[in-house]
């Protein structure tokens, strides 16, 4: 962060000082809103939390190195008091980033996608100046200006990732920090329990492109007549990208190798380059076509772009993340969330990486879907039977139970699909019929907490290997 007086901070906020607070004390270290981040300097922000008061740790975040702490009463250390600290901790990230002239904003939304996204952009980025990105998915009203205010005049690129939960959220965190540059990346199904249709998703990830300024670009993705449409919503110069060939940015001649990795030909207005990806699955072609928009209007040539692109990893945990055990089975990680939109690209991805091999496709249900859950689950287990997913192991309650039936009535399936109520039991039958070659898919909402499954996987091989190393 750029080092603040306590007095310039309290006055961007609209607080006051408190508990004995200097107010030429300097803020020279990060904000943080968990404790135990403290370092010296930092100014510790006293959320209150479901299962936790920030206030609670004041004392010690100050005794640890904390030049003050943002709160909402008086805590007996040095302090600037305020009515709400999410709203004062967006307050101050906008006081902050507006120092930051020579800084570009991205900011990155949709459905679906929008990590993915953001670390492609994040790495791509990095190639043309110093560039912030929040770790994981800081994208709601707290992780989004923590991830601003960790930027300092060396910052050329700040990319945030900008969630929503209903009308206005996407708003709110335009305001809190602008973008120049504004990502939409497609109007899926996700939270349709909160939102209720896709019309009303479409309204939500629209206000990223209305709050662009008239010298800023919105990035479109053709390819969803839904984003295509927001072009009409914005002021900012417009650039599609799509695999359309009206997309100024698109891919051509996408291939898969036999791994479920994307290649194509790059294809921009200042020319053509070939892309190699590292990523697993089709569905991150139209993510890095966002990607390669958003670094062209930042100068990147179109070669730099190319190489770029396929130099990018998996920054962010849980998100198809292949790992091979010592006897040849292949774990697929990608339960750090789920949507009908992601759930069916990442079984698409897994049916690509077959190869012949046995597939798994570990399933827990997709929250948020309201009255449209029954039909994305007896969906999804339809899907896996048409791509030919050897095994469908359906994971928890009701929602697993559609899944399992609708896999049974697609086809002949027997055996090859299965109900098991929780984590544990996915892992026993697991480990009791796993062979090697077999490829294992995990993926559910976040808090299905599949990941356990995946983990159980990889810690059965982490023991085996030392076994035989003894």
């Amino acid at each position: 962060m750029i080092s603040t007086t306590l007095a310039d901070a309290a006055a961007a906020v609209g607080g006051r000082l408190a508990g004995g607070a200097d107010p030429d004390a300097r803020i020279t270290a990060e904000v943080v809103v968990d404790s135990r981040k403290v370092t010296p300097g930092a100014l510790f922000t006293a959320v209150v939390g479901e299962h936790a008061d920030g206030h609670d740790f004041a004392a010690g975040a100050v005794r640890d190195g904390a030049v003050a702490v943002l709160a909402t009463r008086e805590t007996g250390v040095p302090s600037i008091v305020v009515d709400d600290v999410v709203d004062a901790l967006g307050k101050l990230a906008r006081a902050v980033t507006d120092r930051l002239p020579e800084t570009t904003v991205v900011g990155i939304t949709g459905s679906s996608g929008k990590t993915s996204t953001k670390d492609f952009v994040a790495q791509v980025l990095a190639q043309a100046g110093t560039t912030i990105a929040p770790p994981g998915s800081f994208n709601n009203e707290i992780g989004l200006p923590l991830t601003a205010l960790s930027a300092d005049l060396t910052t050329r690129h700040l990319v945030l990732e900008m969630g929503a939960r209903g009308i206005g959220h996407i708003a709110y965190l335009c305001g809190v920090v602008p973008p120049r540059i504004g990502v939409v990346l497609n109007v899926g199904t996700a939270h349709l329990g909160e939102f209720g249709d896709q019309a009303a998703i479409a309204k939500a990830k629209g206000e990223m492109v209305e709050s662009l300024p008239e010298d800023g670009v919105a990035v479109l993705n053709a390819d969803d007549p839904l984003v295509r449409a927001m072009a009409e919503r914005t002021r900012a110069r417009v650039v599609f990208f799509g695999e359309g060939a009206t997309a100024d940015i698109r891919a051509e001649d996408v291939q898969l190798d036999a791994a479920g990795r994307a290649s194509f030909t790059l294809r921009t207005p200042d020319g053509d380059a070939p892309v190699i990806l590292r990523l697993y699955g089709e569905h991150h072609v139209s993510n890095a076509l966002a990607c390669a928009a958003v670094a062209r209007e930042v100068g990147m040539d179109v070669v730099q772009i190319a190489a770029a692109l396929g130099e990018a990893g998996t920054l962010s945990r849980w998100r198809m993340e292949v790992t091979e055990r010592a006897d040849g089975v292949t774990v697929v990680n990608d339960a750090y969330n789920a949507n009908p939109d992601s759930m069916r690209a990442a079984l698409k991805a897994l049916a690509a990486m077959a190869g012949g091999r046995r597939t798994w496709a570990v399933l827990g249900e997709m929250r948020e879907l309201g009255d449209a859950s029954l039909a994305e689950h007896d969906t999804i287990g339809r899907l896996a039977v048409r791509l030919n997913i050897g095994r469908l192991v359906a994971v928890g309650g009701r929602e697993a139970r559609w899944m399992d039936i609708a896999a049974k009535n697609e086809g002949s399936w027997g055996e090859e699909s299965v109900l098991v109520p929780d984590t544990q039991a996915a892992v026993d039958l697991l480990r009791s019929e796993l062979r090697p070659g077999d490829i294992v898919l995990v993926k559910a909402s976040r808090g299905a907490a599949l990941e356990r499954v995946a983990q159980a996987l990889l810690e059965d091989d982490a023991v085996a290997d030392g076994e035989v190393r003894q």
